[in-house]
Parts: C-alpha cells; structure tokens; sequence
C-alpha cells in the first residue's frame, strides 16, 4: 500500500503539471482564436472569458489522456533513472503488480475523463452554443466599435461611425458599398450621413440601417458620370440570419440524444466520447514497459517515441469516427478494432519488458566437446 501511494503520489502529481501546461497552450490558442473575431466584430470581447471558461472541460478532455501518458513516463522514467524502480523490484514490487497499480490510478484518471465527455463537456459546449447563437442574432450594427471600419453585407460593404449613444444611435456615419460581379462594370456606391440607427420591419422582420440627413455618391471608379443625391431619410437593408447559419455543433448533443439515434454523426460523436476514457487504459498500459530505460540515457530517452505512438493512436481513432460518420461497412466497429490494436501493442510491449524473447535471440549455451 505503501508503494501504491508513492508511485500514484509521483503520477498524479507529474499529470497535474503536464495538464496545466498543456491546457495553458490550448487555451491560449483558442483564446487569440476568439480575440480575433472580436476584433472583427463577430465577437462581443464581453463573452471572451465565458466562452473560455464553458469550453475548458473540452480542452481537459482531450488533454488529460495525454497528460496522463506523459506522467507515467515521466514518474517512471525518473524512478528508473535513480535507480528507485530496482530498489522496488527488489522489495517485491514485480512488473505485473507495477502494471496493476499504474491502471488503478489510470482507473480514476479514466473515470474523470467519461465524466468530462460523456456529460460535463456537452453541458458546456450547449452554453458556449448559446453564447454564439446570441451574438450571430445581434445584427450586424450591435458589434459596431466607434471609430473603427467594419464589414457589412458579407463583405460587401463597409462601415464607419464616429460616435455611438447609448441608445446605439450612429454619429457621422460612413457606409461604401460594391455592386456588380464584372470588374470592369463594378460600381460603387459612398453614403455619408449625419446620424443612423438600427430598424426592423414588423411585417417581414428585416434589419435596416436608415440614415438620416447626408448624400450618396454612386458610380464606377475611373469615370466621371458620378450620382450625387442629397436625403433627409436613406434606407439600407442588412444581411438576414438564417437558422441554417446560427451556430451549431453536434459535441453540444447530449450523450442520450446521441445514444438513441441512428444518424452516422451522432454515433460516431458517441462512439468518440466513449474511446477517450478507453484511450487512457490503453496508454496507460503502454506508458509502463515505455517508461522503462537505462540510467545512462536519461527518463526522456523514449518520450518521442512514446509520443509518436500516441499521435499514431489518436490519428487512427480520428479516421475511424470519420468511416463511422460515412457510414462505411464495419465502420460501427472500427474505433473498437483501432482500441484491439493498440491494446496488443501494448501487451507486446509488457511481453517484451517482461524478459521474453523470441527462440531466434535467445542465448544458445555451448556445448563442451
């Protein structure tokens, strides 16, 4: 019980150093993700922090196998280098006990990785799926900073304002517009106007800015047959949000949605949140005969390798939810065909670790004449 506690002591403690690493690099990239789209005004920067903090059980998902992984060759491969592995095979501690204690801990490991994917991690990806619904619904003036350009129309046009009151009334408003397809033809459209605000049509529920007291300038850049017309009211409809454009993502499915449907995406994102915690076993057994070396190579001798393994591993599992969601023959059993692979790797490894070789390179003992 003593030996248990030392080498789930050293694990636990090694995974929780490598998660926050990890988890620092993945949420930074995400969050310079979402930083540039609220620079570009698809993004209220209010959000930021909620969005981050509802999509972390996600990040932790896929991170905390890896982390485990890691943990145990790392623990193991310091105990081998200080040559504390051979004081513990010598007190008793043999190969088959070490295995049983590193899958007790990779038990738990494993129980916080279901829990993650199987309800938390959805719980948070339904929020997060909220968030963006709300802001895709704003319209296109509410992201609108003052003193900054933004796209309106796809990308067919553009906006300015000055000022912004609190009521979202517009100041000194600038909006340009492009039409035509033919770019020798392409015209161009300049409004400027004193003050603008936002409107919705009761009867058809399209958004427009109008515009109030300015002139619009129109023509094809290159010629002198401008239009100049003055207005005391300008009218322009905005972009519509179409239900097929709002935000969705099947990882915000609940996992009793997904286990009671036959589409192909549905089980295979089921099939994907039941592997991770499969995954951690697996590589757990693997990490013990990896975490073995020589202390004159150092507990980082076979941390590539190991990775590689690894990435090898999560890339054949990434194909197989993706025969699953064509719908490929065997497909429904190609994430448990990659699981049965792997865990032979691994039993070949221990096999191997454990002394056995082959007849071919076994010792021969000489015979005397």
């Amino acid at each position: 019980m003593i030996i248990f506690r030392y080498l789930a002591g050293s694990v636990l403690s090694n995974t929780l150093g490598v998660t926050a690493i990890l988890m620092l690099v993945v949420v930074s990239s995400r969050f310079v993700k979402y930083l540039a789209e609220a620079a570009t005004g698809k993004l209220d920067a209010s959000v930021l922090f909620a969005v981050i903090a509802f999509r972390l059980p996600g990040f932790l998902e896929l991170v905390l196998p890896l982390a485990f992984f890691l943990s145990v060759l790392l623990a193991y491969g310091q105990l081998y280098v200080e040559s504390e592995m051979t004081v513990l095979h010598a007190c008793g501690l043999s190969q088959k006990k070490l295995i049983f204690h590193t899958l007790a801990v990779a038990a738990l490991v494993a129980s916080i990785v279901a829990s993650l994917s199987l309800v938390v991690s959805p719980s948070g990806f339904v929020r997060v799926q909220e968030l963006f619904t709300v802001q895709m619904q704003r319209g296109e003036l509410e992201s609108l900073t003052p003193g900054r350009f933004y796209n309106l129309q796809e990308g067919k046009g553009v906006t300015y304002a000055e000022e912004i009151s609190a009521d979202g009334r517009l100041g000194e408003v600038f909006l340009a517009q492009v039409s035509g397809e033919d770019e020798s033809a392409r015209g161009m459209a300049i409004v400027v106007a004193r003050e603008g605000f936002s409107s919705k049509s009761d009867a058809t529920g399209e958004r427009y800015l109008v515009l109030e007291e300015g002139r619009r300038i129109q023509g094809i850049p290159g010629r002198g047959d401008f239009q100049i017309t003055s207005f005391d009211v300008y009218g322009q409809r905005l972009a519509s949000i179409k239900p097929s454009d709002l935000y969705q993502d099947i990882d915000a499915v609940s996992s009793s949605t997904l286990l009671g449907s036959d589409r192909g995406d549905y089980r295979a994102a089921l099939q994907w949140r039941l592997s991770l915690p499969v995954l951690v076993m697996v590589v757990a057994l693997m990490a013990v005969p990896l975490s073995r070396t020589n202390p004159r190579q150092g507990r980082f001798a076979r941390i590539l390798p190991a990775v590689l393994l690894y990435v090898i591993y999560l890339l054949a599992l990434n194909a197989a939810r993706g025969a699953v969601e064509e719908g490929a023959a065997l497909g429904s059993l190609a994430m448990a065909g990659v699981h049965a692979v792997f865990l032979g790797i691994a039993l070949v490894l221990v096999v191997i670790n454990s002394g056995w070789r082959p007849p071919w390179r076994r010792p021969r003992l000489a015979v005397a004449p």
